[in-house]
Formats: C-alpha cells, sequence, structure tokens
C-alpha cells in the first residue's frame, strides 16, 4: 500500500519512493495526519530521498485538513522538540503542533513533558515566535512556564497588548487558546479567506469578546488623551507595534459580531487616529489607521466606512488621502458582500420627506435635499438664493463646512448603498418586504436609490410581482413576504424590453445598470471544456489599467511586472459569502517599457467551498448569477482596457494585428446592451437623421464623410475607403443634454464623437480635419 511505502520512505534513509503531489489525493485526512508528525522529524539539509517524500507529503497537506489521533498529537510535540536539538541555534516552528491539536480526533494526550521542553527551546530563541502560539505551548506545559512566557511577552508591547496576554492567561481554556493561536499566522494585508473560520471562532468565545470593547475603547480614550495634550503627542507612537496587532483582531472579531458599541468607538477612535493634535501634518498612528481599514476591508460596516472617509476629510498628512483611497475601493467592494450590513442606513438628521432644513438667523436657511442626488442650497426669507449668502459666510464658515461634509457623506451613504444592492444580484439577495417597504422603499435617504430600481415581490409561493416603486404603487404583501432585486437573467426578452423602454421614455436613469445589465449565459463551448471558459482569452490589454480595475472592482491580484514571479497571476474574486470565486488568468507579453506593460488575457475558471477547501467546479454547476455576474466583470476589464480601444496605439507587430482585428470585432454583451440603447435614445437626438445602426456599428453622416463608430471600442472608419480616424477622447458632455438609463463611459465617448462628426465641416481641430481631408 502506498501509505505503508510513505512510511517507509520517512523512516528508512535506504528506502527510495517515486512520488508525486497528485499521487497522495487518495490518502485519508487520518492519514495525513499519521504521516506528518514522521515528516516534522526530517531535516533538509540536503535534498535526500527522505527529503523529498517529506516535501512530497508537506505540499499534499496543503489546502487539506489532515487529522489527528490523540496519539499522532503526542508524536508532533515530540517531533518538533527532537528537531530543535537536531537544530541548535535554529528558530522552531511550533504552529503544527497546534494545528495538530486543534484537528486532534479525541481528547488531548498528556503533554506537560514535550510542551515544557518546547516552551523552554522557544523562550531560548533571540526573537520570541508567535505570542498566542508560545501562550498555548506553554499553558501545557503548566503554571509556571505560562506565567514565565506571559511576563516575558508583556515586556514593552504597550498596556492594550498586555491585557491582552492577561486575558489569555487567566480567561481561555487550553482549546481556547489554540483557536486564538491561528491568529498569529494571518497575514491581515490580504483577506482572510484561506482561514475563513479563525474569526467566527474567535468570536464565539465570550472571554475574547468582553476583552474586544475593552480594547477598543482603550484605544479611543488615549487618542482622546492625546488629541486633548493629556497624553504628549509624537508622531505614529500612539500604539506599539504589538498593539496594532492585538486591536485589529478585536476589531475583526467585534465587526464580525456587528456590535451595537461599535460605531461609536470608531467615530471617536478613527478620525483622532489620522490627524495630530497640533498643526502637523503628521499623524498618531498610521499604522492602527490602515491596520482598522483593513479589518474594514475583511468584515465591512456602513457607519466604519462612514469614520474612515471623515479620517479622510481631516487628516492633513500628505500620503493618507491616497492610501485610504486604495483601501476604501477594497472596502466598498467586501461591503457589497456583506448585504445584511450594508443596507442598514441611518437617517442623519432628514425628514420623511428626504429634507433637511437649518434656520441660520436673520432669515437665511440651509436646505439639504435628496433626490437623485444630494444638493445644499439657500434661502432668505423662503426665496431660493444662488449661492451661499455672504452674511452666512462670514458668519456661520463653520455650519457652511458641516453642511457641505454632510453632503459628501450622504453622497458616500447613497453611491455604497447602490454599491450593495448591486453586490446582492449575484447573491440573490431576499429581504422580508415590510423590512425593505420602511427602511429602503420609504427611507428618506435609501429611497432615492431603491425607487429607481425594479424589485420583485412575492405575492404568493412562487409568483413574483415585478415592481418600479419611483412609478408603481406599492404591492398589496404581507410583511413576511419576500422581496429582491429583478435580475434580466431570470427574465425572458420581451420582459426586459419592455422594461427597457419603460426606463427611456421616463427618463428615469437607474443608480447601476439593471434592465440594460449584460447577461451571460454558458455557451455550448464552454460545456465542452468544462471547468473553464476561453471567452475573454487572448486579448491584449493595458495591465496597469486592468490592475487597477481588479482593485475597483473587488478583485485581488498580485502586482506582475519585469521581476522574478512577475510574469503572471489569476485574479479572484470572492461571491456569495466565501461560496464561490471567480479566478481569471494573464501574463504579461510585453514589459519593455515599465509605464505601459501590456498583459494578455487567458481563461476563466470558477471555485466552490467544500469542507472548507477551494474546489475547482465545473461551469455547468455554477448558479447562472455567480456566472454571469463574474463574467460581466471580466468583460468590462477586457473591454475597458483592450488596446484595441486606445487610439494613439502605434506599435507595429503582433499587437497591431490585434489592435486591427479586435478594435472591429463583433459585439460582447456589453457592447450588445449599448446597441439596444442607443436604438433607444437616438430618434430622441437632434442629430437623429444622421445617425443609423448597422450591425456592430453606428453610422453618422456627415457633409464631408460618412462614419462607421464601432460600439465595442468606439473606433471610427471613414467610407468610401474604411479609412481609420483617430480622434482623442475629450472630457466633456456628448453635445448637449443626452438622457442615458446608466452611466457608460464608453456609450458616452461613442455618442460625442457622434455630434462631433455629424457637424464635420465645423471640427476645427487641425490632425482631426488633415485625416477627413486626407482621403478626399
Amino acid at each position: 500500500m502506498l501509505y505503508d511505502d510513505l512510511v517507509r520512505a520517512l523512516t528508512d534513509p535506504d528506502f527510495e519512493l517515486d512520488v508525486q503531489a497528485s499521487d497522495l489525493s487518495g490518502l485519508s485526512a487520518e492519514e495525513l495526519g499519521e504521516l506528518l508528525p514522521a515528516v516534522q522529524r526530517v531535516t533538509v539539509d540536503a535534498p535526500t530521498p527522505m527529503w523529498r517524500v517529506s516535501s512530497v507529503i508537506r505540499h499534499a497537506a496543503e489546502g487539506r485538513e489532515p487529522r489527528f489521533t490523540p496519539d499522532a498529537c503526542r508524536r508532533m510535540f515530540e517531533a518538533l522538540v527532537a528537531k530543535s536539538g537536531d537544530r541548535e541555534g535554529s528558530a522552531v516552528n511550533a504552529t503544527p503542533g497546534v494545528d495538530a491539536l486543534l484537528r486532534c480526533t479525541g481528547p488531548w494526550p498528556e503533554l506537560s513533558g514535550p510542551a515544557r521542553g518546547l516552551t523552554g527551546v522557544l523562550l531560548e530563541q533571540k526573537q520570541l515566535p508567535h505570542p498566542y502560539t508560545l501562550l498555548t505551548v506553554a499553558g501545557l506545559a503548566g503554571d509556571e512556564p505560562l506565567r514565565a512566557v506571559a511576563e516575558r511577552l508583556g515586556e514593552d508591547r504597550g498596556a492594550i497588548a498586555m491585557d491582552a496576554i492577561d486575558v489569555v492567561v487567566t480567561a481561555f481554556t487550553p482549546a481556547e487558546r489554540a483557536v486564538l493561536a491561528q491568529v498569529d499566522t494571518l497575514n491581515t494585508y490580504f483577506s482572510p479567506d484561506a482561514v475563513p473560520d479563525v474569526w467566527q471562532n474567535l468570536a464565539d468565545i465570550p472571554a475574547y469578546v468582553t476583552f474586544t470593547r475593552r480594547a477598543l475603547e482603550a484605544a479611543a480614550d488615549r487618542i482622546a488623551a492625546i488629541q486633548s495634550g493629556e497624553i504628549p503627542y509624537w508622531a505614529d507612537k500612539a500604539f506599539t507595534a504589538r498593539e496594532v496587532d492585538v486591536l485589529g483582531q478585536a476589531a475583526r472579531v467585534a465587526l464580525l459580531r456587528d456590535e451595537p458599541w461599535l460605531p461609536g468607538v470608531f467615530d471617536r477612535l478613527v478620525p483622532g487616529t489620522a490627524v495630530a493634535p497640533t498643526a502637523a501634518k503628521t499623524v498618531p498612528s498610521q499604522a492602527l489607521l490602515y491596520e482598522l481599514v483593513r479589518a474594514a476591508r475583511d468584515f465591512p460596516t456602513p457607519e466604519l466606512v462612514t469614520a474612515i472617509r471623515t479620517a479622510r476629510s481631516v487628516t492633513r498628512h500628505g500620503g493618507v488621502p491616497k492610501q485610504l483611497d486604495k483601501l476604501l475601493k477594497k472596502v466598498e467592494a467586501a461591503l457589497a458582500q456583506r448585504t445584511d450590513v450594508a443596507l442598514r442606513q441611518p437617517r442623519r438628521g432628514f425628514g420623511d420627506d428626504g429634507v433637511l432644513r437649518r434656520e441660520v438667523g436673520g432669515g437665511y436657511a440651509a436646505v439639504v435635499t435628496v433626490a437623485e442626488t444630494v444638493e445644499l442650497t439657500w434661502e432668505k426669507d423662503g426665496r431660493p438664493l444662488r449661492s451661499v449668502p455672504a452674511p452666512v459666510r462670514r458668519d456661520h464658515a463653520d455650519l457652511v463646512k458641516e453642511l457641505r461634509d454632510l453632503v459628501k457623506r450622504t453622497d458616500n451613504q447613497l453611491a455604497t448603498l447602490a454599491r450593495a444592492l448591486e453586490g446582492g444580484l449575484a447573491v440573490d439577495a431576499v429581504h422580508p418586504y415590510g423590512w425593505w417597504r420602511t427602511e429602503l422603499a420609504g427611507h428618506p435617504l435609501a429611497r432615492s436609490v431603491a425607487r429607481r430600481l425594479i424589485w420583485e415581490v412575492e405575492t404568493a409561493p412562487g409568483t413574483w410581482q415585478a415592481v418600479l416603486p419611483v412609478t408603481d404603487d406599492l404591492p398589496d404583501a404581507p410583511d413576511g413576504a419576500s422581496v429582491r432585486l429583478w435580475h434580466p437573467i431570470r427574465a425572458d426578452a420581451e420582459t426586459v424590453r419592455a422594461w427597457r423602454d419603460r426606463l427611456v421614455d421616463g427618463e428615469i436613469q437607474q443608480p447601476f445598470k439593471q434592465a440594460f445589465r449584460e447577461i451571460y449565459r454558458l455557451t455550448p463551448a464552454e460545456e465542452e471544456t468544462r471547468f473553464h471558459s476561453n471567452r475573454f482569452a487572448a486579448h491584449l490589454v493595458h495591465y496597469r489599467r486592468m490592475f487597477a480595475l481588479f482593485r475597483a472592482r473587488g478583485w485581488t491580484s498580485r502586482l506582475l511586472g519585469p521581476w522574478d514571479g512577475g510574469d503572471g497571476d489569476a485574479a479572484v474574486r470572492t461571491l456569495i459569502a466565501a461560496e464561490w470565486r471567480v479566478c481569471f488568468s494573464h501574463v504579461l507579453v510585453d514589459w519593455t517599457e515599465e509605464q505601459d506593460l501590456v498583459a494578455s488575457t487567458d481563461r476563466v475558471c470558477f471555485e466552490h467551498r467544500v469542507d472548507g477547501q477551494w474546489r475547482q467546479s465545473p461551469l455547468a454547476e455554477v448558479p447562472p448569477p455567480v456566472f454571469s455576474e463574474a463574467m460581466r466583470d471580466v468583460d468590462l476589464f477586457v473591454g475597458v482596457t483592450s488596446i484595441a480601444a486606445d487610439p494613439d496605439w502605434t506599435a507595429e507587430g503582433p499587437a497591431r494585428a490585434y489592435w486591427e482585428r479586435a478594435g472591429f470585432a463583433d459585439l460582447t454583451e456589453t457592447a450588445e446592451a449599448r446597441r439596444d440603447a442607443l436604438q433607444r435614445i437616438l430618434p430622441r437626438l437632434k442629430i437623429a437623421d444622421r445617425c443609423t445602426l448597422d450591425g456592430r456599428f453606428l453610422v453618422v453622416r456627415g457633409d464631408l464623410r460618412t462614419y462607421r463608430i464601432h460600439l465595442g471600442s468606439a473606433n471610427i472608419l471613414m467610407e468610401p475607403d474604411h479609412s481609420y480616424l483617430c480622434i482623442v477622447p475629450a472630457r466633456g458632455k456628448a453635445g448637449g443634454r443626452v438622457f442615458l438609463p446608466f452611466e457608460d463611459d464608453r456609450l458616452t465617448l461613442i455618442l460625442s464623437k457622434a455630434f462631433l462628426l455629424a457637424a464635420d465641416t465645423e471640427i476645427s481641430d487641425a490632425s482631426i480635419r488633415a485625416q477627413i481631408d486626407g482621403g478626399v
């Protein structure tokens, strides 16, 4: 048997076994657990046959959860002690021992002897290992070793870190210490997908939950004391490095539990951490500020997002706003996945009519109104004014600043809400009708977003009635009925056309693309490839632009470039409460100019979490909304960053051939939705008599030439010879006010080019006129 051969290969130096990690897939979790203690005893000083087999077993255990019998747990600790003797002076890692205890299949064995020896070795190291792991091992050795470790760990680490140690020593059971030890190996710079249960396991320990509040309130109190001058101010010295780690861990557990006391603490802590108590352009602790934002990325709440934005507005540090902007993109993308929390909306003092009025005196009043946008206006004795009146600007500058900040925060709140609702499309989020009617459709702020979206109410079991609240009466249904966002993937083509007509006819712009949303269904080619899609493969893209889009859309990916390991990666986005994730492979093909890296796109595949592990899934088993929404993102990445959409592209060779081919290729789903919108918009334009749709082109008749604008790339061909017309886009309006049912930069660009070319005799740009006149 393979298992017996592996045992022999780990104990007999003369026995050679040719085996690969894939060969070990048939081993059970218990068999892996039996082998790993022996693996720990193998030294890595030379690539012997024994060492090669041990490496294969280690690799096979990655991504799986080995199970350890009590005897295997004991042998694991004995192996760690033995290894420490074999490698005198080298660092010893006790994590495998703690992992074995966490996956033990029975009562823990008596480990005081090996734990005492291991604790002594760990304490002798120049740099102490992971603190909670060390406390876990020391606790197994007895009270005296545990106190000795606690004393060493408390040296110069700060009061909050010392409190954490005291809680672990006095209030945790040995099993709870082992649970906490898992956070030692987490890198909080990245998302918690790799160990999804760690934070929940901590959230189930009452003593730790109590500590989280005490720690975060102590941090807020310290910041308040710094701001008041009670504690002397030193830039970036408000907290020790260990305190930052402890507070980040506490924040994640409190955010996961959505503790009701947390918003008040964050309102004091986060902005105060971002601004010096003096006029200095420094902050009390950049490290804690960024760690709290990363905690918000892992377990976001709308209140913490608001606190972070407040911190961004008050800081005087030159680099902090830019860094917060980068992190906030990830936070908002993550909030969209946590819909139960993201839809919680504060009222901010607005009345039921969505209006906030502040009397200033002297007959002046400020009025903040929430409709499709948030607007601040001023009145004098009930009469509207064009701008802030001079007496108010002079005598009430603080109020003006407060109200302008309120407008920004409310705008941000509504944008975050729209992002969260859009994220719910993939998870098919369902809400109680009574709650939805009050807290979304009837909320003074949220309704400006919710009422312009199409919803479905389950008026009877299995019967869903679609409604657009901005124009329709709400259906009569019990408070407990279900309501969800309408998604075109569940509708037939006729219904989709009807909704699109209603939006255009009523000039209703939705907060995000819903009725005109692209849908992506499994193709026969994808059914044949089974586990991956090549639908968006082999495109050449501006890599840095695509990388920025990854971050904006909540995807994670390593930055590629001309360095070791920087030639390719798979961008990943996790969906549906970490149950599904999509992977989009891409590789660099040209890095001769670092500022203009070109990448080639590759396959898309999906993974499903099974028994806590990611497993590649056949495309046919991916829920249709998940598949559609993920492929929509990939289409966006390719469509926006493809070199085919770059009017300035001049490079020759294969890239030029791709540019010429893809720049006028068949339309993707995104471009088809754009064509559908144009079909409805064109008759309303003043240039309608000069425009027609012809397949994948918008044809514009000018006085000098006729132009064919590609609906995907926005590239232009001129008739009669199909010569290319280069127009570098300018940031501006598409020729007066043109209603668009959704925001789309490429659609705006196409319309702006159409307006320009319809009046081609009025074009004054010399480079454009030279191209037009050159072929006439």
